[in-house]
C-alpha cells in the first residue's frame, strides 16, 4: 500500500490553503489559482510529487496534464525532489561577461555535481536571468539572492551551508 501524500497536518494545511486560493477566483475560473496552488504544494512537500499534481489538478478542475504543463514551464517548481539547497546560477549575458561560467565551473568542481544534477544536499542549476544585471555575477540559493560574487564570496556562502 502506497504511503499517503500528506500527513494529517499537511492535509489540513493543503485543504485550508486551496480554499483560501480559490476564494480569490470566480467558481468558473478555478484554474487561475494554478501558480499559488503549486506553490502551496511545494511549500508542504519540498517539491511537486505526481500525486500532488493530480490533487492540485482535481482541486482546480483541470487535467493533471495541465498542472504538469504549468509546473514544468516554471523553473521555480521542482518536479523531482531537490537537494536541501537549490543553487541557481545565472549565466545570461551580464553574468557571463562577469565570469558566471567560471563561477558555475567552480561550483561544479567544489560540489561534485554538474549543472542539472542533485545530491541529498545540493541541486545545482544553470538558470536564466535573475534580474541582477547591474550586480553580476549572481546566483540564488533557495531563492535568496547573492550578488557581485567572487570565488571568496562563494566559499564563504558555501561554508555557511555546511
Amino acid at each position: 500500500m502506497a504511503e499517503p501524500l500528506f500527513t494529517p497536518e499537511e492535509q489540513k494545511k493543503f485543504d485550508a490553503g486551496i480554499a483560501e486560493i480559490l476564494s480569490h477566483y470566480p467558481s468558473d475560473r478555478k484554474s487561475a489559482g494554478m501558480l499559488p496552488a503549486l506553490r502551496l504544494l511545494q511549500d508542504l512537500k519540498g517539491w511537486l510529487p505526481p500525486d500532488g499534481l493530480r490533487l492540485v489538478a482535481k482541486s482546480l478542475e483541470v487535467t493533471p496534464e495541465r498542472a504538469y504543463e504549468v509546473a514544468s514551464f516554471y523553473v521555480m517548481y521542482h518536479l523531482k525532489k531537490p537537494g536541501k539547497y537549490v543553487i541557481d546560477v545565472c549565466t545570461n549575458l551580464s553574468c557571463s561577461l562577469w565570469g558566471a561560467e567560471k563561477m558555475l565551473a567552480y561550483l561544479e568542481q567544489k560540489l561534485g555535481l554538474t549543472a542539472g544534477e542533485t545530491n541529498d544536499k545540493f541541486t545545482l542549476r544553470e538558470t536564466e536571468c535573475l534580474a541582477s544585471c547591474g550586480t553580476a555575477p549572481c546566483l540564488q540559493i533557495n531563492e535568496d539572492h547573492h550578488e557581485r560574487l567572487t570565488q571568496a564570496k562563494l566559499d564563504a556562502i558555501l561554508a555557511r551551508l555546511s
